[in-house]
């Protein structure tokens, strides 16, 4: 069995049956991904991990190209194809939305989750998230960082209630009930997100997957789920900032309005 990049532990084998696949962007995480990668192997329902290096500058292609030299893990130019960690990388730069809709043509397992490379979400959260999938209960699961008792790091206060805002906004021309939009763990059965085409390349993603998940024909179960979030500061590496918000804001207005999503994934 081939070392993990922290040299502490080896990949495990995936699972028999593991209904999982996990989808990492991943841009200028060099100081968090080995420990991502290893937190989200260790889940008992992962199958694979997906991971798109959307052009980084600090190093954390190179590291993901030494997980690569194992025998578990393969890359975009090759290696085994039962491996659990492929990775694949973007030659420039195209935002969050572009990695995933690269990543989302790998999905083998029947549920698909996006677990961000920062620590700020848990992975050991993720049988409680997926568990209404699991249980035939909903089509699609959106984490929430404002319900539920788990951890929170107490951060910026203008975050939250923007936040809260968009999600408003976005329930306005959703007629959707959500209590977080803007989460990142999100949920999908893989054969819902493979129909959903999605034109948002950076973080306008977020508004218009959901208003694309409203609008889906036949109309799917989505649920909600608390989730711990340990969020980082923009001195530790949080990328997203108030242009990222007015983006949104545009994007939930524009889908709004145009009905983007209608006719399931069109």
């Amino acid at each position: 069995m081939s070392a993990a990049a922290t040299g502490s532990a080896g990949i495990p084998p995936a699972r028999a049956g593991a209904p999982l696949t996990v989808l990492m962007p991943v841009y200028n995480e060099a100081a968090t991904v080995a420990t991502v990668i290893a937190r989200v192997l260790a889940q008992p329902c992962v199958r694979e991990i997906i991971i798109v290096d959307d052009c980084s500058t600090d190093g954390t292609w190179e590291a993901l190209q030494k997980l690569a030299a194992g025998n578990d893990v393969a890359s975009a130019a090759g290696g085994g194809a039962a491996a659990r960690v492929r990775i694949h990388r973007h030659e420039r730069n195209q935002g969050k939305g572009a990695v995933l809709r690269t990543a989302a043509r790998f999905i083998n397992a029947d549920i698909a989750i996006i677990q961000d490379a920062d620590l700020e979400y848990d992975p050991a959260e993720y049988a409680r998230v997926i568990g209404p999938i699991i249980n035939n209960e909903a089509d699609v699961v959106f984490g929430s960082r404002f319900i539920g008792g788990g951890e929170h790091r107490v951060l910026y206060f203008w975050h939250s209630p923007g936040n809260r805002l968009l999600t408003l906004l976005s329930n306005i021309f959703t007629n959707l009930n959500l209590t977080d939009m803007e989460v990142y763990f999100k949920v999908f059965r893989a054969d819902i997100i493979k129909q959903i085409a999605w034109r948002e390349n950076r973080f306008g993603f977020e508004p218009e997957i959901t208003a694309r998940v409203a609008a889906f024909r036949p109309r799917l179960r989505i649920y909600g789920v608390a989730v711990s979030y340990h969020g980082r500061t923009c001195e530790e590496g949080k990328k997203i900032g108030w242009r990222g918000g007015l983006r949104a804001l545009w994007v939930i207005i524009k889908c709004g309005i145009g009905g983007r999503g209608a006719g399931g994934g069109a």
